[in-house]
């Protein structure tokens, strides 16, 4: 069975990290376990106090810029991306992900 997840959320996330903006509402546990996945399968990197910066924040990896340009639903025709995604067993595994990114029909 595949597991699904709310690319709306994801995509929001995503973009929050890119533009560094913090996110804030009625989903937040959602968000919040969705942004540690993100952080753990490597879409998205904690900044740390000795690059810079205070420890605080995240910014996109290329593999998080990929799944953005893939789920971006500013981007017309993006409903093809998220169904492959869909059909994967866990499209956010790292593996899984790689293997579905690399396929130009795709990205």
């Amino acid at each position: 069975m595949s597991k699904r997840y709310d690319w709306d959320v994801i995509e929001r996330l995503l973009h929050d990290v890119q533009n560094s903006v913090a996110s804030a509402d009625a989903s937040e546990a959602s968000a919040t376990e969705l942004k540690a996945l993100l952080l753990e399968r490597g879409f998205i990197a904690a900044h740390t106090s000795g690059a810079g910066g205070n420890g605080q924040g995240a910014s996109l990896t290329p593999r998080g810029a990929s799944l953005l340009a893939m789920i971006d639903s500013s981007i017309p025709g993006n409903d093809h991306p998220r169904q492959v995604l869909d059909e994967q067993g866990d499209a956010l595994d790292t593996g899984t992900f790689d293997e579905v990114a690399s396929k130009a029909q795709i990205a």
